[in-house]
């Protein structure tokens, strides 16, 4: 077995894999990764399934080094400055550490999360059935928390397996689609429309559990306490100071404020990637298009091994050709001395 030690890393980064579906009637909440494409196109890169654990690296740098043998690894996800010993990295391949280098990361680009993951998955133990960290609920495996410097992944040693890239569709663009409901009839027609036609921006306070949202106050009809029922991941919940907030994987199972709104499954990963303090709207769906968005989207991840491409690799070694001075010497276009053979004539001449 090889491993993988964190060298550095900044804080809302842990391991997330597909979360825990299936335990919520038991409070049980999902947790899982906040954008699960980029998580799955990780892992196809690297022959995972696409589910599998990988790192979810937050919004800050980390570096991540090579120990015990060569680790090959895949970055999907927020674009960010990546580099293997000084080499240049790009996203949305595979690429193997050989032992001892160290894979850097800076800061995300333009998004919030990257996933970082191994090929052969994380070894862990899973703890109702997943490997994904909730840390206020202390779930989690190998660590049951948020990852520091000096953590240890255990992994396969690289299989020498030939890199690949993958071909991922464009993202949509545009507003964050909503279905309404499943209580906006606590809220007026101009409330709702408040919501819909507002820029919002997405709170520095917000974490796995909620994105609080910045924005005009959204004002209840009968009052912000309901019977508590169920939530989802995306449910947009309006709580009494008229400020509503998106639950994320790590949310409670249940809640007791009306929810005006949920973010529909296909944008759920974008919405996550929005940084903070970046402006963006709202649309309504009907629940009929958001279900056709919802069979998209699982095509393009049923379909993501057809999108992988092996790397043609031309790693000529700089050095090693500077050393062999295999270009010669340098020579100037219009000065015949510098590249025009001498005749024996001309030798001589000089020579005397």
């Amino acid at each position: 077995m090889s491993k993988l030690v964190i060298s550095a890393i900044g804080p809302a980064s842990s391991v997330q894999d597909g979360g825990r579906p299936g335990s919520q009637r038991y409070g049980l909440t999902p947790s899982g990764a906040i954008d699960r494409l980029a998580l799955a196109a990780a892992n196809s890169l690297v022959g995972n399934t696409p589910f599998a654990a990988a790192v979810e690296i937050g919004p800050f740098g980390a570096s991540f080094t090579a120990r015990e043998g060569a680790v090959r690894v895949a970055l999907a996800g927020a674009p960010r400055s990546a580099d293997i010993a000084k080499r240049p990295a790009a996203f949305d391949t595979s690429m193997t550490l050989a032992d001892g280098e160290t894979l850097t990361l800076g800061f995300a680009r333009g998004g919030s999360f990257s996933y970082l993951a191994i090929e052969g998955g994380i070894d862990g133990e899973p703890m109702f059935g997943s490997l994904s960290v909730n840390a206020r609920a202390g779930l989690g495996s190998p660590y049951p928390r948020p990852l520091q410097a000096g953590d240890e992944l255990q992994a396969s040693a690289a299989s020498g397996a030939a890199e690949r890239r993958i071909d991922l569709p464009a993202a949509p663009d545009g507003p964050i689609r909503v279905v309404l409901g499943p209580q906006d009839d606590e809220f007026s027609d101009d409330a709702k429309k408040q919501f819909l036609d507002s820029e919002w921006k997405i709170s520095a306070t917000s974490d796995r559990m909620g994105y609080r949202l910045e924005g005009p106050v959204i004002k209840h009809l009968h009052g912000h306490n309901i019977v508590s029922d169920g939530t989802v991941n995306g449910s947009i919940q309006v709580p009494g100071n008229g400020a509503p907030i998106v639950l994320m994987p790590d949310r409670g199972t249940s809640g007791g404020y009306p929810k005006i709104a949920t973010v529909i499954s296909t944008d759920l990963g974008r919405f996550a990637q929005i940084p903070a303090g970046r402006a963006f709207r709202f649309k309504a769906l009907s629940m009929a298009e958001a279900q056709a968005e919802a069979r998209k989207f699982s095509e393009i991840l049923r379909t993501l091994p057809d999108r992988l491409r092996d790397i043609e690799n031309f790693d000529l070694n700089i050095e090693a050709l500077q050393d062999a001075n295999v270009a010669g010497s340098a020579v100037s276009a219009i000065d015949a001395a510098t590249w025009q053979v001498p005749s024996a004539t001309d030798a001589l001449a000089q020579d005397l």
